[in-house]
């Protein structure tokens, strides 16, 4: 995100507001809205006001960057923490951030198996594949 107004309808998304909702809280309308994410137009002071009282990052509109300020307590504790670190402990916690966001979260479905059958050896025959019916395998005859 390279621009202004990239930054400002991503802030919206990440809020999970409308584009009428999101004026709103900056106190003008729908319209004025969509011309501040299209570029063309720019917001007043009253406007950024009214969304930084909302809890809208502007450091993050205006330079990409986001704010400690903007952080969640358990988000500044992480950052605390993480830049104490050595160089190899900095790479196993992103590690660890990468496998977690990796996890589906979705239950896992049961793997569909396929039952095969495989004799070898001694016993004269070979059978391989995918058993599709019942069988019935005879070996020899009957002990009398």
């Amino acid at each position: 995100m390279t621009s202004f107004q990239e930054r400002l309808k991503f802030e919206r998304k990440r809020l999970g507001l409308s584009q009428e909702k999101f004026a709103a809280l900056g106190g003008v309308t729908r319209d004025a809205q969509m011309n501040y994410e299209n570029g063309s137009r720019r917001p007043d002071s009253g406007y950024l006001q009214g969304l930084s009282d909302a809890g809208v990052d502007i450091v993050f509109l205006f330079s990409g960057a986001l704010s400690t300020e903007a952080l969640a307590d358990d988000e500044k504790e992480l950052l605390v923490g993480y830049r104490k670190l050595d160089i190899r402990a900095k790479a196993r916690v992103l590690g660890v951030i990468e496998g977690a966001s990796a996890i589906d979260s979705s239950p896992p479905k049961p793997a569909k198996a396929a039952p095969t059958v495989t004799f070898h050896g001694s016993v004269g025959q070979q059978i391989t594949g995918d058993i599709t019916a019942p069988q019935t395998i005879n070996v020899g005859r009957k002990k009398k």
